[in-house]
């Protein structure tokens, strides 16, 4: 998605935010559907979720890099208009089962427990994970923190 208003939209960023770096971050949504994007970042927005989670299959399979410390990314509402402007503040690379209690509440989802977490997580890589690898217990995690410095 590059277009007129991703570039204004990044532009508004940057005024408001003058550290964020000059190229527009590929932009992304939260979850796997328009409506789980909608209602991932209205967690954002609102304070709640400040951390993610991907499997680190998937983003070896879309060769795609994994998330570092500083990077800025543009999340998409549901109906991929930019909203949001993240910046990374903490990765770790972790097995499933060793994801903590901590990770599962900053992500703000349910009812924020780590039970729930997993639940709702290997349900999730499960009927969406694109790396064509099975969920496993030991597979590895991409933990990310991040912080919300811009929306409209």
């Amino acid at each position: 998605m590059r277009s007129s208003k991703l570039e204004n939209f990044w532009s508004d960023a940057q005024e408001a935010v003058p550290a964020l770096p000059a190229q527009v971050p590929e932009p992304w949504a939260f979850g796997a559907t328009p409506d789980h994007a909608d209602e991932l970042l209205a967690l954002v927005l609102n304070g709640t979720k400040t951390a993610t989670a991907s499997a680190l299959w998937d983003i070896e399979s879309d060769d795609e890099p994994v998330p570092q410390v500083g990077d800025a990314s543009v999340i998409l509402d549901g109906r991929n208009r930019p909203r949001a402007v993240i910046v990374t503040t903490a990765v770790e690379i972790v097995a499933f089962s060793a994801v903590n209690a901590a990770h599962a509440h900053s992500e703000g989802e349910g009812d924020r427990t780590l039970k729930e977490w997993r639940v709702v997580h290997e349900q999730f890589w499960r009927r969406y994970g694109q790396s064509g690898r099975a969920f496993t217990s030991d597979m590895p995690v991409v933990c990310e923190r991040f912080e919300l410095v811009f929306a409209v």
